[in-house]
């Protein structure tokens, strides 16, 4: 299982209804179950649509079906870094055979600025736009924790004490 389409691997590539091409479980996961392996492809110069972001400037690509997964405002899948510095996907809730497995963008990328249209997810809790971690609010930051990617807590964290630093005595 390494972000391919192998046999009994999970997972595969299907059409879907309103966003072209989708990943889909082929068996049944778990919370907390690892549901695709990321491997990275190739070193990016920079962020755009189809970058993961995996520290705070370094951009790859992922290779495999990893990087056919769609956004979700609600995903099934967080994203957890392994040894090789690519995102694994693991269920943040139960996926049912034949679910489309997703994931929050804001969950990789600190900034997403190039998905000018609307969101396509039709979850109940869309956020109308693809955005980035910087602009998800608390509450949403808060319902991701332990499924997002550390780097951008450290961002968050880094930038609440730089503040913090420049705020007047009282």
């Amino acid at each position: 299982m390494n972000g391919g389409n192998e046999v009994n691997s999970g997972y595969e590539l299907q059409r879907t209804d309103s966003k072209g091409e989708g990943v889909f479980a082929t068996r049944s996961f778990q919370i907390g179950e690892t549901v695709m392996i990321g491997v990275i492809d190739r070193e990016l110069g920079h962020n755009h649509a189809h970058a993961s972001q995996v520290s705070q400037n370094r951009f790859v690509q992922h290779g495999g079906l990893i990087a056919k997964v769609n956004h979700s405002c609600d995903p099934n899948c967080g994203i957890r870094l392994n040894a090789g510095g690519a995102h694994d996907y693991i269920a943040r809730q139960p996926i049912t055979t034949d679910q489309e497995i997703t994931f929050d963008y804001a969950m990789r990328n600190y900034s997403v600025e190039h998905f000018a249209a609307h969101c396509q997810c039709g979850s109940p809790h869309c956020r109308d736009r693809i955005t980035g971690w910087k602009d998800l609010p608390a509450e949403r930051k808060a319902d991701y924790h332990g499924f997002v990617a550390p780097y951008l807590t450290d961002i968050d964290n880094r930038r609440a004490t730089e503040q913090d630093v420049f705020l007047p005595a009282r």
